[in-house]
């Protein structure tokens, strides 16, 4: 058989992530309830902003479309993960390995370019707003949106289509709990050096040029706040403002470590708890630092409450 026969009908075997700890009962179960704690936050943050009027505004509608990526990124990887542990078995066939990766690849880049567009939001809000409800009608919300899921399909297609290209004929470990690009490479048995160097170019492109965005916007933002008179508005720019670039951190600095620090400066253990991070907590958190910050999130949860205690006690 072939390499490239080969590499197409036979399966891969996930070592994940609980093979490298000494109590991967404890570890499981916190995965677990971190993936259903980070669905219920993205879903009740999803409903409340559908829910409530107060919340029908160009920020909250790009917040909603993060939720939904946030609600993505771990159904792609945790409960395939959570399945093969409960077998005891880690394999995943080929397609499967190119379907998650396309997934995530999709997922993430869309991710990177939202966050960098909802710091323009941020800008205009602050710096520009009487021009505000032109700049960020609705049109302008879709155009971003569509924006972000076609930059992250357009990437994901390259990707994924040039990876899978690679013949894999060599060992079939993958050391990592899901197939991602720079874990799979390693397997092949075919020079993938060229490839490497355009995913570190494309790195720069797609995680360099929306953080430069985001970097812009924002140094506008803070001279705008600072020269504010009101301290309560200064507060209220702050609450808002620190809790994106919180989220844009935690993200791009994951995304970062992964894709554009070389492989040979950080190990697969390593690599495993950064993925982890980026795929399952940052998802998780993106809601919690939202609606805790947010005085109109609190609200509208508290009303959503107050109107299901009332319907309770009737």
């Amino acid at each position: 058989m072939g390499p490239e026969n080969q590499s197409s009908t036979s399966d891969f075997t996930l070592l994940g992530l609980f093979s490298h700890t000494e109590a991967p009962q404890f570890l499981f179960s916190l995965v677990v309830a971190t993936f259903v704690l980070g669905l219920l936050g993205n879903a009740t943050l999803l409903f409340l902003i559908y829910q409530d009027p107060r919340l029908h505004t160009p920020m909250y509608f790009l917040l909603s479309q993060l939720s939904l990526l946030d609600v993505g990124f771990p159904l792609v990887t945790v409960p395939k993960m959570a399945w093969d542990f409960l077998r005891g078995q880690e394999s995943i066939p080929f397609w499967g390995c190119g379907a998650q990766i396309f997934s995530l690849t999709l997922l993430g880049v869309a991710e990177g370019l939202l966050l960098a567009l909802m710091s323009y939001d941020r800008y205009v809000a602050i710096c520009l707003p009487l021009q505000y409800p032109v700049l960020m009608r609705r049109q302008v919300c879709l155009r971003m949106v569509g924006c972000s899921w076609l930059g992250g399909l357009l990437n994901a297609c390259i990707q994924t289509s040039v990876t899978l290209h690679y013949p894999y004929c060599a060992s079939r470990l993958v050391d990592h709990f899901f197939c991602e690009v720079p874990a799979l490479l390693k397997l092949s048995c075919q020079d993938t050096s060229p490839y490497q160097l355009a995913l570190s170019t494309s790195g720069v492109l797609i995680l360099v040029l929306p953080l430069s965005l985001v970097a812009a916007s924002y140094s506008r933002v803070l001279r705008a706040v600072v020269a504010m008179r009101s301290r309560e508005a200064r507060r209220k720019a702050f609450a808002t403002c620190s809790s994106h670039l919180t989220v844009v951190g935690f993200f791009y600095g994951a995304a970062v470590f992964i894709y554009m620090v070389p492989g040979a400066y950080h190990s697969p253990q390593q690599d495993n708890v950064v993925s982890l991070f980026y795929s399952l907590l940052t998802p998780t958190l993106n809601p919690l630092i939202y609606s805790l910050r947010n005085r109109e999130v609190r609200l509208a949860l508290v009303k959503v409450l107050v109107r299901g205690a009332g319907l309770g006690t009737k």
